[in-house]
């Protein structure tokens, strides 16, 4: 069985002795759960810590917020009768009052090994914290669902935000564990930090490719419900940016493209013309949807399903920015003056488009836009930071 670092840290009295006797903090959410489901901080207390405050990354402690730039207020767990701090609030960085509740903050979060994910960003504000209050921070590892592939141009400098903690590709290829490693080394952090790695985890292993078969899928946020979600998420995450609906409101948000009187069928013949072995190593299927709510409420919308599962999906293959890329390419191809690009504040940013906030960078918007680029045009312009990437970041894999 595989065992997470909060499954690893309960069933270890030698991993957590250090532990006792001081003031614990877990950052946590609805998929912060133990093998038999019990949520962290009930497991942390049962197993006799001292848990004094506990802290909800974007979407809440009790992920119940359904969208970007919906707010979680701070409260006072009644049935615990310990704080809950937001970090998707008044503020997104911890403040030294919130960190003046703890010795040690445990960091639990399930991640989507993508770099506009937010819990990503919040792992990096808690490490400078910590850092600046004389803290610990101790990462719990799990999955990267999405596996060790890696895809995406680096975030350009000038383009950080909440959605892009630093210069890594959209789909990293790590694990939060790994990727505090990383953050500690770029940015010169002087930091007590340790990771409870897991057991038995084995990215390149089918079926699940970065996620383990014996462990039940929970959503760690409202629209990341399945698996198949957490591959397509490197691409599809950019549909926030657009005037296509990523599939908010139905039942299998970003697995999915739809818009009103979208020629699905033309557009994946175009994709398949620009570019085939781009869509290799899963299925498309046409699509008919009716949003309950967000972009283009209760019209009917067309478009493509992507099914990066079953005996289509072939992991090494898939690449969910570049698939997505090319629907965004087709789109404009098929139809030149169709209004692709949505305009709004997107993540508290609110003088760039959210398109290139999303890519960290105007190259991706550049190529859709110029009827003259090329997929090898788009290769060439990213290959060389991917490579980079997974050199830089090699020596900081633990598994």
């Amino acid at each position: 069985m595989t065992l997470f670092g909060i499954d690893r840290l309960l069933a270890d009295p030698h991993l957590r002795r250090p532990l006792e006797g001081r003031r614990v903090a877990l950052v946590g959410h609805p998929a912060s759960v133990t093998a038999d489901l019990d949520h962290s901080i009930d497991a942390l207390i049962a197993s006799g810590l001292k848990v004094t405050a506990a802290f909800g990354p974007q979407h809440g402690l009790k992920g119940d917020k359904q969208d970007n730039m919906v707010e979680t207020a701070d409260e006072t767990d009644s049935r615990l009768g310990i704080p809950v701090f937001s970090l998707y609030g008044e503020v997104r960085r911890p403040s030294g009052q919130m960190m003046s509740a703890a010795d040690v903050f445990l960091f639990d979060l399930q991640d989507l090994g993508c770099r506009i994910y937010t819990f990503v960003t919040t792992l990096l504000y808690l490490l400078e914290a910590a850092a600046d209050a004389g803290k610990e921070v101790w990462v719990l590892d799990r999955p990267n669902p999405a596996g060790r592939p890696v895809e995406g141009t680096l975030l350009e400098p000038g383009w950080e935000s909440f959605v892009g903690a630093g210069p890594m590709p959209m789909r990293h290829g790590l694990t939060m564990g790994e990727m505090g490693q990383w953050f500690i080394d770029h940015f010169k952090l002087d930091v007590a930090y340790r990771i409870i790695p897991m057991d038995g985890w084995e990215p390149a292993a089918a079926p699940g490719f970065g996620w383990p078969a014996d462990r039940i899928w929970i959503n760690p946020s409202p629209n990341a419900a399945t698996l198949n979600m957490a591959r397509a998420y490197a691409g599809t995450v950019m549909l926030e940016g657009t005037t296509l609906s990523e599939g908010r409101g139905t039942t299998r948000a970003l697995e999915l493209f739809a818009a009103p009187g979208l020629d699905a069928r033309a557009i994946h013949a175009e994709m398949e013309r620009l570019a085939p072995h781009w869509l290799a190593g899963c299925a498309l299927r046409e699509i008919f949807v009716e949003p309950t709510f967000h972009k283009h409420a209760g019209k009917l919308c067309s478009g493509l399903f992507i099914h990066a599962e079953g005996r289509s999906y072939d992991h090494q293959a898939f690449k969910p920015w570049r698939l997505q890329a090319l629907a965004f390419k087709a789109i404009r191809n098929l139809v030149p003056d169709y209004d692709l690009w949505r305009d709004f504040p997107y993540e508290y940013e609110f003088d760039k488009l959210a398109i290139d906030v999303i890519n960290g960078g105007t190259s991706l918007r550049t190529w859709v836009d110029d009827r003259a680029a090329t997929a090898d045009d788009l290769d060439f312009r990213t290959r060389p930071d991917e490579q980079a990437w997974e050199e830089e970041t090699r020596r900081f894999r633990l598994y």
